[in-house]
């Protein structure tokens, strides 16, 4: 949870420069498998899209202002991006430049929010783009 309070963070003090994408993955830590002891949610493993759904949801009202979306079930964003089970990344003109470390270790908020603070010096001296980050 602290995690996603620290993305929430970001999202809202660069909202006017970046675009906030959360991508809702696979359960972590689902009821019927892993189960976390700190974990804020009751989610059993995802069986359809409709479930995956629905825990999506739960993200919306922890990060207001950021579009949230889920993976399809057979987690072709997650393979993809190597998320599992969380990672930060930035896109800029369709073009991945950051990529931060696989999580729990490394999810390094600190580092997405020092591109950003970067990004921003330089928009304070050129024109106003903005970045999509995820």
């Amino acid at each position: 949870m602290a995690r996603l309070k620290a993305f929430r963070g970001v999202v809202q003090e660069n909202a006017d420069i970046a675009d906030s994408v959360l991508v809702y993955i696979e359960e972590a830590h689902p009821t019927d498998g892993w189960v976390s002891t700190d974990a804020p949610y009751q989610i059993p493993t995802h069986r359809c899209l409709e479930d995956r759904l629905s825990a999506a949801q739960l993200m919306r009202l922890e990060v207001p202002g950021c579009a949230v979306v889920a993976d399809s079930m057979d987690n072709s964003s997650n393979a993809a991006y190597g998320a599992y089970f969380d990672r930060l990344y930035i896109l800029y003109e369709g073009k991945i430049v950051y990529q931060g470390g696989r999580g729990p270790e490394g999810y390094r908020i600190s580092e997405l929010r020092d591109w950003l603070n970067q990004y921003r010096a330089t928009l304070e001296t050129s024109n106003n783009t903005r970045v999509i980050h995820v």
